[in-house]
């Protein structure tokens, strides 16, 4: 009984086969259709293969929206060379609420303001890398997709031995409120007070004054290896001695999801100004670097996307089949004017022999139903 169940839902199954079926007698081959067949797996194969290498592409999709997060604290991650004696210069954040923010994640190393030939290399390369980054700004895609989870990326270290510690690396992190606010390195430490907050700066010399500077990396948010920021790289190198670097700094929150990381981060757009201080020219201000920074109320989502595997099917599957059809279109349409021209010239070969008149003789033969009368 079980066979004969199975006997007929094969029978059913292969009257439902609605595909033409041709005997292989039927089938005429020939030079020009294996030669077109040959053609066309050829393009099928490599446009299949091109497809595959679409299908493993990926490509950034940035959305907007408005950034409801305004409690939180944000990061500022700083590594930063001045041409000046760690006792002489001092670092903290002032928000626009006139609050000073504690600045004691930051660490105050004496070294010397000279790179050691690795470390110009390394600076080198990445002044060069952001030089591209503002002619292609494609590239920024793609160090968002090599942006990693860890500690971020150091400078080759040196050994400056007993060279002559001139200046000063601050590096580290600062917590500060998400509202706009200045960040600046000037002569003498901070020293807060009810009105506000000062640096004493009264018992140094003006001679010794150097804010010769270099960024090796300045970011907001959660540090992550492979994103290079606007200003990581910068070096600025002053003559005068009482000469003031002012940067202004636009932050956007972003939120970074990609296969290999998913972070909160910030980027930001910066325009920078220097000039000397002069007070006898009218140049008023203080000495020192001020990078005054403001936060977008807007927040971008960059997320890496994929192309769908039921996509590529689709995609793939329209490949072979309009390759297939279209080259059997082509080759039945030369066909068909290949033989219309070749039957053309082939009638004039062949031309039929012109009839005798139905009475006249053939070889001196009487014609036949024909008699002949003597006189």
């Amino acid at each position: 009984m079980r066979r004969l169940t199975k006997k007929k839902a094969l029978t059913l199954v292969r009257e439902l086969d609605a595909f033409p079926k041709v005997p292989e007698s039927y089938v005429e081959s020939s030079a020009s259709g294996g030669t077109v067949s040959l053609i066309a797996f050829t393009c099928m194969a490599v446009l299949a293969v091109l497809e595959f290498f679409v299908y493993r592409h990926t490509w950034m999709k940035y959305e907007y929206e408005v950034d409801k997060d305004y409690t939180s604290k944000m990061r500022i991650n700083v590594d930063i060379t001045v041409a000046m004696r760690c006792q002489f210069i001092g670092a903290d954040v002032l928000d626009l609420a006139e609050t000073m923010v504690a600045s004691d994640g930051l660490k105050y190393e004496p070294v010397n303001f000279e790179l050691s030939p690795g470390q110009r290399l390394w600076h080198m390369t990445l002044q060069h890398i952001q030089e591209r980054l503002k002619v292609e700004h494609a590239l920024q895609d793609l160090l968002f997709k090599s942006a990693i989870k860890g500690p971020p990326a150091a400078p080759p270290e040196r050994d400056d031995g007993s060279a002559s510690l001139t200046a000063c690396r601050i590096h580290g992190y600062l917590f500060v409120n998400k509202v706009a606010g200045n960040f600046h390195i000037t002569v003498g430490k901070s020293i807060p007070h009810p009105r506000g907050h000062a640096h004493l700066a009264a018992l140094i010399s003006h001679d010794t004054y150097n804010f010769s500077h270099r960024i090796d990396h300045l970011s907001f948010g959660e540090a992550i290896p492979g994103i290079i920021s606007p200003l990581d790289g910068t070096e600025k190198v002053s003559p005068e001695s009482n000469h003031m670097f002012q940067y202004f700094l636009t932050i956007v929150p972003t939120k970074l999801n990609t296969y290999q990381v998913s972070a909160e981060t910030h980027q930001y757009s910066v325009t920078e100004q220097d000039r000397v201080i002069n007070h006898a020219a009218g140049s008023h201000g203080v000495s020192g670097i001020f990078m005054k920074y403001d936060i977008s109320s807007l927040m971008v989502k960059v997320t890496e996307q994929h192309m769908p595997l039921w996509q590529f099917l689709v995609r793939l599957c329209g490949i072979v089949g309009g390759i297939f059809t279209t080259t059997g279109m082509l080759h039945g349409l030369v066909g068909f004017v290949v033989d219309l021209v070749c039957c053309r010239f082939q009638m004039g070969a062949y031309k039929p022999l012109k009839e005798a008149p139905h009475n006249e003789p053939v070889n001196g033969e009487t014609p036949v139903g024909t008699e002949s009368h003597s006189q």
